[in-house]
């Protein structure tokens, strides 16, 4: 045994004891390594794999390889044969992102105030608040979003309220971007009020009190005191909000009615009635993709940040 796994011993114990608690701590942990290698790290190679993969004619796939499934992002097969610019795609991708990124900021907004009242209660209300925050997740995600198409449907309860106030009969706001978005924001909101309100409790109300103690104002304290220090936060809520709404499914299915796709709701058309799994597989990775470029570029800029600090 070298001189540097020899001093790594405690006193007393043996070079094969210690090979053995080395070993059993590799044993110990064999299973998760396993369960983690077959439901996350597998299905992703396969999913890789069937995006180059050859459409079959009725279906299915074989695994010729064709990278026409990404191609097909950009490109359509003309009349003549010849690959044509079709940006159809890209307007998917890009309602994808600016409605995900709508969501995060409408729960932003929304989050932080709430947050901060929460964390300023005393201990038992703080809890039945906490808990009530937490109360959609004891409730099935359809559920949730049919009781909104209720809300908002023809002959719903908002347009019915409107109606009492002097507006047109029979009013829907049904089947559009604003109905997918409310849905977004509605399932994102407690996952960014639970990240920011853990934050804020963790901070010193006295460094709140010397800021108004040097003639800060609200939002002079928020902006140069509770925000900085409340960022890990903001910034886990705005990745637990973002990542999944660019894979929502229900929201633009049910809310939007379909007829204005997002990458999730086009995945699942592929996987279900287009029958083309190497193009749905080629946008799901390219979906993964652009999740693991933001990711990355959030982690770079708070690797900057502590750098800085």
């Amino acid at each position: 045994m070298t001189d540097s796994a020899l001093q790594t011993l405690g006193p007393g114990e043996s070079a094969p004891r210690a090979r053995f608690w080395h070993d059993l701590s590799f044993w110990g942990l064999l299973p998760a390594r396993l369960l983690m290698g077959f439901a996350l790290i597998l299905p992703i190679f396969i999913i890789a794999a069937v995006s180059v993969a050859t459409r079959g004619a009725y279906g299915g796939f074989t695994w010729d390889f064709n990278p026409a499934g990404y191609s097909q992002i950009l490109f359509n097969e003309g009349w003549t044969g010849e690959l044509e610019f079709t940006p159809q795609y890209l307007f998917v991708i890009a309602r994808t992102f600016l409605l995900s990124g709508a969501a995060t900021a409408i729960c932003l907004v929304f989050a932080v105030p709430v947050a901060y009242f929460i964390s300023r209660q005393p201990a038992g209300r703080k809890a039945l608040l906490v808990y009530l925050v937490t109360l959609p997740f004891w409730v099935s995600m359809i559920l949730r979003v049919y009781a909104w198409m209720i809300i908002l449907g023809k002959d719903g309860t908002l347009p019915r309220f409107l109606e009492t106030l002097g507006f047109p009969a029979g009013m829907s706001f049904m089947f559009n971007d604003g109905a997918t978005l409310t849905a977004m924001v509605y399932t994102g909101m407690p996952l960014m009020i639970l990240p920011v309100f853990a934050s804020i409790e963790k901070l010193d109300g006295t460094l709140i009190e010397a800021s108004h103690d040097l003639y800060g104002n609200r939002w002079v304290t928020l902006r140069r005191v509770i925000l900085p220090l409340t960022a890990p936060g903001i910034v886990a809520g705005a990745i637990l909000v973002f990542v999944p709404a660019l894979g929502a499914v229900l929201e633009p299915t049910l809310m939007g009615g379909g007829k204005q796709m997002m990458m999730g709701s086009l995945i699942q058309l592929q996987f279900g009635g287009g029958r083309n799994w190497p193009f749905g597989a080629a946008i799901a990775m390219t979906l993964m993709a652009l999740v693991m470029i933001f990711l990355i570029f959030t982690a770079l800029r708070a690797a900057r940040r502590e750098a800085r600090t």
